[in-house]
């Protein structure tokens, strides 16, 4: 008996990885994370293929979206609506949509990472996280040219097109990893929870596309912090996003529009900003512990 005993254990020892039922709920290894890198990938190619497939466009929607919403948004807030933004119009707009279309794509789509792959995670082993994680990722590259076209209308237009809108760069720029590392983190947290949510309660898939339209109008993306009321503004304070989008436009803005220093164009605070950095950490662990938890009895409920 002993001897069997004794070749088991040896047996066990030489195993690359075992898989047991039982996890911490705080479970993320990053070096079990790292060794599946090359299937991120895979999936974050698998992502962009399986959005634009048989388009006409194909990823030139990455950038006609935030164009043809900043435009919509200009026409009806700007012109019709007439707010004063005190930088220019489609500018600001561009700004706050491309900010906030990361946030919001992260949250939509790793909010169904269950559900959406409940095939692959009930026939092979790897880290659940993977999907989330790659997904991120596939949104930050979309970021990535989206920033770079905003840079780019930004240069054109207060070079070529007006160059007396009185804009100007801030130190506040440097701030943008930090901004970025807060987005994906609300990003991917939200969506953790929401994907583990939606496992059992399914209705929230129909309902998490409706309230991010309505987050969108609760954040200061077609307006400045500044328009809302004093005494209501510690309300807008609350949403995490609100300190990542008035940083973002004070960095490329300034603070105030030209020859009106009573009108901020947005509003930076240090106490802002930490707030958003960590409520983004607590939203991340939530996330973590809920998926850690579901993941190992999902496939019963799905």
């Amino acid at each position: 008996m002993s001897d069997l005993t004794s070749h088991t254990d040896t047996t066990m020892n030489d195993w690359d990885i075992i898989l047991t039922p039982k996890r911490k709920l705080l479970s993320f290894n990053i070096r079990e994370l790292l060794r599946f890198k090359d299937l991120i990938m895979l999936f974050v190619k698998r992502d962009f293929i399986s959005i634009y497939k048989q388009t006409i466009l194909g990823p030139l929607w990455i950038i006609l979206q935030p164009l043809l919403t900043s435009i919509t948004l200009t026409v009806v807030f700007g012109m019709i609506a007439g707010i004063k933004t005190g930088a220019p119009t489609i500018l600001f707009m561009l700004a706050g949509v491309t900010v906030w279309s990361y946030f919001a794509d992260c949250v939509t789509k790793t909010s169904d990472t269950f559900i959406a792959n409940q095939n692959i995670f009930g026939k092979v082993y790897f880290p659940r996280l993977v999907v989330p994680l790659s997904i991120v990722i596939t949104n930050f590259i979309k970021f990535l040219i989206q920033l770079v076209l905003f840079i780019m209308v930004y240069v054109l237009y207060v070079t070529l097109w007006d160059t007396n809108t009185g804009v100007q760069l801030t130190w506040q720029l440097s701030l943008l990893p930090v901004i970025i590392i807060i987005m994906a983190g609300l990003g991917l947290g939200f969506g953790l929870i929401i994907s583990s949510l939606t496992t059992k309660y399914r209705d929230l898939r129909f309902l998490i596309q409706f309230g991010i339209s309505l987050a969108m109008y609760a954040s200061p993306i077609v307006y400045p912090l500044s328009k809302v009321p004093e005494k209501y503004q510690w309300l807008m304070v609350l949403n995490p996003m609100t300190s990542v989008i008035e940083t973002f436009k004070y960095g490329f803005f300034g603070p105030y529009a030209k020859g009106d220093p009573d009108t901020p164009i947005a509003i930076f605070e240090w106490w802002h900003l930490a707030y958003s950095a960590g409520f983004a950490m607590a939203v991340l662990f939530l996330g973590i512990v809920l998926f850690n938890r579901i993941e190992k009895s999902f496939m019963d409920t799905i």
